[in-house]
C-alpha cells in the first residue's frame, strides 16, 4: 500500500490478493446524521470492523475510545489479520468512520492500510459486486501491536497544558455551528462550543461528493489558516471525524499530526 487511499477500481482489480483483507467500518447510526443508501450490503469478501462494540474500549467515560495495544491485537487476530496484511478499509457513507480505522492501525505499528476513498456508494455506482452481510469465522492472524503513546494522540492533560503553550494547534473537525455553541451537542450533558484557541475545519470541507477533494484542493483549503510548521492535534465530538480531517492533512501536509481522543 502507497498511498493512504485507494479508488474502487485498485480494489477491484486486487481482489485476487492472498494477502488482501478488506474491513466493514460502517456503523448504523452517527451524530452527524448522516443516512447509508446501501445499508443493508457490502463488498463480497468484507469483514465487519465493529468500532463501537468491539474495537473501543466499552469501559471508557468516552464514546469511541481506543482499545489497549494487547485488545486490539486480540481482536485483530480474530478477524484474521496477519503482519503481512494489506488492508482496505470502507464505510457506507463514503468517507466517515473508515479514516478511524485507518489511524487505529497507524498507532498500532500498523502502515500497510489505505482507506477505500468513496467507499461503499462509490463501489455500487462502478458495478462492483455487493453482498448481504453474513458472519464468518476467520482463521486466527498473527497480527502484532507495536504501540508507541507519542505516536499521533494525545490527551486531556495535554490539551490542557497546550491552552497556556500553544504548542500545538487543535483543529475541530464539528460544524460551525456546534463548534460556535450556536448548535446544541447530539450527545445529552455535553456542553456546547469548543476548545479555546483552536480553529473550525467542519470535515464536510475536505470532502466532494463522498470523496476526499484533489491534492491541490486540500492544500488550497489548509492554505487558509496559519498553520505554517507547527504540529496538530485533530479533535471532534469522540474522536470519528476528527480522523477524516487528519487523513486529509496527512495526504497534503508534513507537520505531526496527532488525534485527541475522547475529544
Amino acid at each position: 500500500m502507497t498511498s493512504a487511499l485507494v479508488s474502487s477500481t485498485w480494489l477491484q482489480s486486487n481482489l485476487s490478493d492472498p494477502d488482501l483483507i478488506i474491513l466493514d467500518a460502517s456503523q448504523q447510526d452517527n451524530k452527524a446524521g448522516l443516512v447509508a443508501d446501501s445499508e443493508e450490503f457490502q463488498i463480497v469478501g468484507a469483514r465487519v470492523f465493529d468500532i463501537e462494540n468491539n474495537f473501543s474500549d466499552t469501559n471508557a467515560p468516552f464514546p469511541n475510545t481506543l482499545l489497549s495495544p494487547e485488545k486490539f491485537q486480540e481482536k485483530c487476530r480474530e478477524l484474521g489479520v496477519n503482519t503481512t496484511s494489506k488492508i482496505v478499509v470502507y464505510d457506507n457513507l463514503g468517507v466517515y468512520t473508515s479514516p478511524r480505522v485507518w489511524w487505529m492501525f497507524k498507532i498500532m505499528g500498523f502502515d500497510n492500510i489505505a482507506v477505500l476513498d468513496g467507499g461503499l456508494p462509490d463501489w455500487i455506482s462502478n458495478g462492483y459486486q455487493v453482498q448481504e452481510p453474513i458472519e464468518v469465522k476467520f482463521k486466527q492472524g498473527d497480527f502484532n501491536a507495536l504501540f508507541d503513546s507519542k505516536f499521533l494522540v494525545k490527551n486531556f492533560e495535554f490539551l490542557t497544558r497546550n491552552l497556556e503553550s500553544k504548542e500545538m494547534i487543535v483543529i475541530d473537525a464539528r460544524s460551525a455551528n456546534r463548534f460556535n455553541g450556536v448548535a446544541p451537542e447530539p450527545r445529552q450533558g455535553l456542553r456546547a462550543g469548543h476548545i479555546p484557541y483552536s480553529i473550525n475545519i467542519p470535515f464536510t470541507e475536505v470532502l466532494q461528493d463522498g470523496k476526499f477533494k484533489t491534492s491541490k484542493q486540500l492544500i488550497e483549503l489548509f492554505r487558509g489558516f496559519d498553520l505554517q510548521d507547527s504540529p496538530l492535534v485533530f479533535s471532534c465530538g469522540s474522536g470519528i471525524t476528527a480522523c477524516i480531517i487528519l487523513l486529509a492533512a496527512d495526504l497534503v501536509l508534513q507537520n505531526d499530526k496527532s488525534l485527541y481522543d475522547g475529544s
